[in-house]
């Protein structure tokens, strides 16, 4: 997939995602930013689309905000690729408030490179599988540029497993060094969703809403709340430990593939309802 933003394709992408804009706001004006949540969306969820469409169907979903992944939005882009994307993110009304997921090493100055395009982009927030040898290096760089580090869970015989392999992995090091929370993989590895959330407490910075049918390995991803996931208490959950405004919290449905358009709308509905009810 072509990561080349030449002024053209710029142009091209912020009048077609601003055309759609211009008409009235497609379930955006009904649904909203609800109280104390902003729902944003991993841009995997829509690995198949091209970048432009999937920017433009998270728009007129409503969504506030997109979490990127590198096949849509690459961490080696130039000055000029990254200035576009922050242009066409602004047409569309949404933010960048995440990008993942990396890894990382002890290789500093690679993890700084990773850090420079996270602050260009104005990104706060940098999912990511860190080694465990990195984590000397991420301590000085989350405190340089005061970019958030969450480790990113992947279910069973993954090294961040469980909950408690995350927050034990980062306590040591500065409260920036945190937590992306996938409720879906944690659910996997036969864990509660909301007692996930109360455990990592003030050191969760991201969370991936998913579902899955089965609370083991393999198993099949599912509509928010078909599965094993509270999702009244998953929004419970971030409004007791305090969830912060600026936290990366993205829908990600790895279903349907080809078109998942359709599901993520349902699970946004889901999602949406259950923040309205705890936001009271």
């Amino acid at each position: 997939m072509s990561h080349i933003w030449s002024r053209r394709r710029f142009l091209g992408v912020t009048a077609a995602v601003g055309c759609t804009l211009g008409m009235p706001r497609l379930g955006r004006a009904e649904s909203g930013k609800q109280p104390g949540f902003s729902i944003g969306v991993q841009s995997y969820s829509f690995r198949k689309f091209p970048v432009e469409k999937a920017i433009r169907v998270s728009a007129e979903l409503g969504f506030e905000h997109m979490e990127f992944y590198s096949g849509h939005f690459s961490d080696k882009s130039s000055a000029e690729e990254i200035t576009a994307m922050k242009k066409t993110m602004s047409a569309a009304g949404m933010k960048m408030l995440g990008h993942g997921v990396h890894g990382f090493s002890d290789n500093h100055d690679k993890n700084r490179r990773l850090f420079e395009f996270g602050k260009a982009a104005g990104i706060k927030c940098l999912s990511a599988d860190p080694s465990p040898e990195s984590f000397e290096s991420l301590d000085k760089l989350v405190k340089e540029f005061d970019i958030r580090i969450a480790i990113h869970n992947h279910g069973p015989n993954h090294r961040y497993n469980k909950a408690l392999d995350v927050l034990t992995a980062c306590e040591p090091y500065d409260e920036r060094i945190g937590a992306c929370a996938d409720l879906g993989h944690f659910i996997r590895s036969g864990e509660d969703a909301v007692q996930v959330i109360r455990l990592l407490g003030k050191r969760l910075y991201g969370v991936h809403l998913k579902d899955f049918a089965e609370m083991q390995d393999k198993t099949r991803g599912v509509i928010l709340g078909e599965g094993h996931l509270d999702v009244e208490g998953v929004f419970a959950a971030l409004a007791h430990v305090g969830f912060p405004a600026d936290g990366c919290l993205s829908i990600e449905y790895e279903e349907s593939e080809e078109d998942p358009t359709e599901d993520i709308r349902k699970c946004l509905a889901i999602a949406q309802k259950a923040a309205a009810q705890v936001a009271g």
